[in-house]
């Protein structure tokens, strides 16, 4: 009786765990402050484990059928096109003759993960920014990164979040 008891009491855990999940559109629009929900999911990968819980969490969604493009207008965290060179950095990496820093948001092979965007709007929170620490340029000179961007691709209309923990 007491083995049943404990069996019903797990798949009970997990079924209310499992209802209390968040989706991907709200973990989105929770961190970004734009509301994606009507947004379709076109990859999500999350290496984010381990002791320390360093990782990528990189999500791309479909926002065609939404309003994100208006929405990311009216918020005055989200800058136009073209990227600053700490964003550049970040996503493409820069490569010349004084130089090679970056990518960081990259795959295994160390390609970027996001693709090149002609037209479209981004959102870099720095997750690191302290009183009293480093902030804004200074954070390609620290030890750890722990940064949410946000990419919009107004051309394709994809949404690219991406969250970096090292």
């Amino acid at each position: 009786m007491k083995r049943i008891f404990c069996t019903l009491s797990v798949i009970a855990f997990l079924i209310l765990s499992a209802c209390g999940a968040e989706s991907l559109q709200s973990v989105v629009s929770g961190e970004l402050g734009i509301d994606a929900s009507a947004c379709g999911i076109i990859s999500a990968s999350d290496t984010h484990g381990g002791l320390h819980g360093d990782g990528i969490t990189f999500i791309v969604l479909d926002c065609a059928d939404g309003d994100v493009l208006n929405q990311i207008k009216e918020k005055s965290e989200w800058r136009a096109f073209p990227l600053d060179d700490t964003v550049k950095t970040l996503v493409y990496g820069i490569d010349n003759e004084t130089e090679r820093i970056g990518p960081y948001l990259t795959d295994q092979e160390g390609n970027s993960l996001v693709p090149e965007i002609e037209n479209g709007y981004y959102r870099l929170i720095d997750r690191q920014v302290k009183e009293g620490w480093a902030t804004g340029a200074d954070i390609l000179h620290r030890g750890s990164f722990n940064f949410t961007l946000g990419l919009y691709d107004a051309d394709a209309e994809l949404l690219y979040f991406c969250e970096l923990d090292t």
